[in-house]
């Protein structure tokens, strides 16, 4: 399946109110993978969002680590919208789409939370998130939606439920063999999130157990290099 299947929405959840919230329940964990990224001075850096939504992982990024400019792609029209109205006067920009056209050897640093399991074809993604990079940039993608999870199968029939997109079956393995045979160094670290954790009584892990090993055990964090 090429990328260009991945067809635009309007919301990633069926529900807008949890498309509203989804940006304040995952705000700890961007700080947390802030404090992950290796670079830690942005100020003259092009930073790029895949998958941005609402746009609110450039605005906490920006409100921590200055940049100098950043992108912000998704294929959520509405949520895209959203983002527009909430930038204010960063000097950030967003584009509807699920693939950067016209962008090469353009940004420092590229980032993505939880989206790369939604992308139809991985090798086209990681070629093309590859050509936009700068020589030497980095990505930095998270996701603890892989099938190595093994709350993959109940997962699986959540975003089907919830959600407006199509998941993919990946193992971390699958990631790094696409993204190395792209044209990166890859290297990964679990996320191991060091935080409270709140308890969901209908979230995507009811089992409080769950939750606690799935921020501390399960969500990867990718440093892919561009070579």
């Amino acid at each position: 399946m090429s990328e260009e299947a991945q067809k635009n929405i309007g919301t990633w959840y069926i529900d807008p109110d949890a498309e509203d919230r989804m940006a304040d329940g995952h705000a700890p964990i961007w700080r947390h993978l802030f404090d992950l990224i290796l670079e830690r001075d942005l100020s003259d850096k092009s930073v790029l969002d895949f998958g941005c939504n609402q746009g609110g992982l450039l605005r906490h990024l920006y409100a921590i680590r200055p940049f100098r400019k950043g992108l912000g792609i998704d294929i959520a029209e509405t949520s895209i919208a959203k983002a527009e109205t909430l930038r204010g006067n960063l000097p950030i920009q967003h584009q509807v789409g699920g693939r950067l056209e016209g962008w090469s050897d353009e940004f420092d640093l590229a980032l993505s939370h939880e989206v790369i399991y939604l992308v139809p074809d991985i090798d086209a993604h990681a070629a093309n998130i590859r050509q936009a990079l700068k020589p030497g940039g980095v990505y930095y993608a998270v996701t603890g939606c892989h099938t190595d999870n093994p709350l993959w199968p109940k997962w699986r029939e959540l975003v089907a439920n919830r959600t407006n997109t199509v998941v993919q079956d990946r193992s971390i393995t699958d990631y790094g063999r696409a993204f190395e045979k792209a044209g990166f160094d890859v290297s990964a670290r679990k996320l191991e999130y060091d935080g409270f954790i709140p308890f969901v009584a209908d979230g995507w892990t009811p089992d409080f157990a769950d939750a606690l090993n799935y921020y501390t055990q399960t969500k990867i964090v990718f440093r892919l290099v561009k070579r």
